[in-house]
């Protein structure tokens, strides 16, 4: 990528680049938070509104998805939400790193939620009941085989969130820094302005159809991938909550029948 793109602005030799846009990603989202709660309004205005019309977002997913009691999962998903958008979006801004494009740090936040929502299923039935349900409900020489089929699924969430979120941020950013690299001056725009035939009749406008066409459809389309990315990731980690909860609901209803 060195070739085909200049370093990032702020870089520390010590430091990954990742690492470091991290941080600026977690200090953009402080600010802002402050901002907003710096002075409370009875009526919202600026930053304040702004935030609060993402938290309703928010509520509205956890109260569709989880149902009763999805609310106190909003520090979680909210804020895996509001860092991978952002980390996304710095991805879009010359000289910028998206942490997201690191598989790093998309392996990091598919961590936080495997661990998590195990922890949960834990807490709401106990270690034996939760690890039981992994043999599903067929019969009995068969839950050996059910419970390795489980294991396998739950340790191929992490991999599936953190690659789908590392190659969609990845390869967009490929593929915008190709087309830069195409059409500057070592490129279509480089020809252009040698001043041969060639250059005039195909150099010039190739560099104008290429800049045309990711103005008009590669960034627009980014800029839609990181939004559905971040509400991906934050929606199956939520789906996944919800199998660790309604496991233990679903124990809790039937436990008073089997006693009777």
């Amino acid at each position: 990528m060195d070739i085909i793109e200049h370093p990032p602005i702020l870089h520390f030799a010590s430091i990954p680049d990742h690492v470091t846009y991290t941080w600026i990603a977690m200090l953009l989202i402080i600010t802002v938070s402050f901002f907003a709660t710096r002075r409370l309004e009875l009526v919202p205005r600026g930053a304040q509104n702004f935030m609060e019309m993402v938290l309703d977002q928010f509520h509205q997913i956890l109260d569709e998805v989880i149902g009763a009691g999805g609310r106190r999962y909003l520090p979680l998903i909210g804020t895996l939400g509001l860092f991978i958008l952002v980390s996304n979006l710095m991805g879009l801004v010359p000289g910028l790193v998206a942490p997201t494009a690191n598989l790093n740090t998309t392996a990091a936040c598919a961590l936080v939620v495997f661990f998590t929502y195990h922890v949960i299923g834990v807490r709401k039935q106990g270690a034996l009941n939760y690890l039981k349900h992994f043999a599903g409900p067929v019969p009995g020489p068969l839950k050996p085989l059910m419970f390795v089929i489980e294991i396998i699924s739950h340790c191929a969430r992490p991999l599936s969130l953190s690659l789908r979120l590392f190659g969609n941020m990845a390869g967009g950013h490929i593929l915008i820094a190709i087309f830069f690299f195409m059409m500057g001056f070592d490129g279509l725009l480089g020809w252009a302005l040698t001043g041969s035939l060639g250059g005039i009749l195909i150099g010039a406008p190739g560099a104008l159809v290429s800049a045309a066409f990711v103005i008009g459809f590669l960034m627009p389309l980014k800029i839609l991938v990181a939004f559905l990315q971040a509400f991906i990731f934050c929606m199956l980690t939520m789906i996944y909550i919800t199998g660790a909860l309604e496991e233990a609901e679903h124990e809790a209803h039937h436990a008073p029948a089997g006693h009777h």
